[in-house]
């Protein structure tokens, strides 16, 4: 298992220091979220996204995939009524994967609440049709690039589509590709599932089906800044001997991101080091 850092939380630095700190603190990974890159990080040029590459493998840490895909550029959804929205966002969604695979990155993590929830007035059948053809679309770019999909289900005060791994992995079965599959955020899971973190690994790991893990504190602060206990739901990471990255996203950064940074990941190391 590999820990990563989401690195929107020390955005506030350059990419190449954002490389360098993590890998200072102990990451072996950075998450890029790909609105810190720009208004438009899937028209990044060749150049710089070998220069993005290039900072991380000096700085001796890897890129190890994208999250929170679509901020940027404004107005994009999933499911949208409109065909053209929808066709600028498969358009998005292809080149981000390109760019995932360009960085060398291995997965592609879709929270992005606000551009897949459902609209009160519209139809839910007809909303998760659209909603189906554009993650398949996604589905089948990752597939030529050699990367990972995941949808990530999110907690109901985020979006109303898809909160639960078990609705994850419904669209997973209907899409039907190896390289769309779903993931467990640990503080959505642990606000809207009906079972205990370590419960939902252990029993949704052995299916494959599961492809990412993202660390954060159901308060929405870093593993070690709130109350969840995280020592079960590592124990169940590495008995289920899950070989993935592990990524520390958290939204409130306190006192500031880098020391938020510093403290996530020596209260997951210390957690690991006693593990047997």
């Amino acid at each position: 298992m590999r820990i990563a850092l989401c690195n929107e939380v020390i955005r506030e630095l350059d990419f190449s220091a954002q490389c360098d700190m993590a890998a200072k603190l102990g990451y072996m990974g950075l998450e890029v979220a790909p609105f810190t890159l720009g208004d438009h990080p899937h028209l990044l040029t060749a150049a710089r996204r070998a220069e993005l590459r290039r900072a991380a493998t000096e700085a001796g840490i890897a890129i190890t995939g994208l999250h929170w895909l679509l901020v940027t550029p404004q107005g994009l959804s999933i499911n949208a009524a409109d065909a053209a929205i929808r066709k600028k966002t498969i358009d998005v969604i292809e080149r981000l994967v390109g760019l995932c695979a360009d960085l060398g990155g291995s997965v592609l993590v879709h929270g992005s609440p606000k551009q897949r929830s459902i609209a009160e007035d519209d139809d839910a059948v007809a909303v998760r049709g659209r909603a189906v053809e554009t993650l398949a679309a996604a589905a089948r770019a990752a597939e030529r690039a050699g990367v990972v999909y995941c949808i990530e289900p999110l907690a109901r005060h985020e979006t109303n589509f898809v909160n639960t791994v078990t609705e994850a992995v419904r669209l997973v079965d209907e899409i039907g590709s190896p390289a769309f599959r779903t993931m467990i955020d640990t503080s959505a899971a642990g606000l809207t599932e009906t079972v205990p973190v370590a419960d939902l690994i252990r029993k949704w790991l052995p299916t494959g089906k599961i492809a990412h893990i993202q660390l954060n504190d159901t308060n929405r602060r870093a593993p070690g800044q709130g109350t969840d206990a995280f020592a079960p739901i590592l124990s169940a990471l590495k008995r289920m001997k899950y070989g993935g990255v592990a990524a520390v996203e958290p939204f409130i950064y306190e006192p500031d991101g880098p020391t938020t940074a510093a403290l996530a990941v020596g209260y997951i190391r210390g957690i690991l080091e006693t593990l047997k």
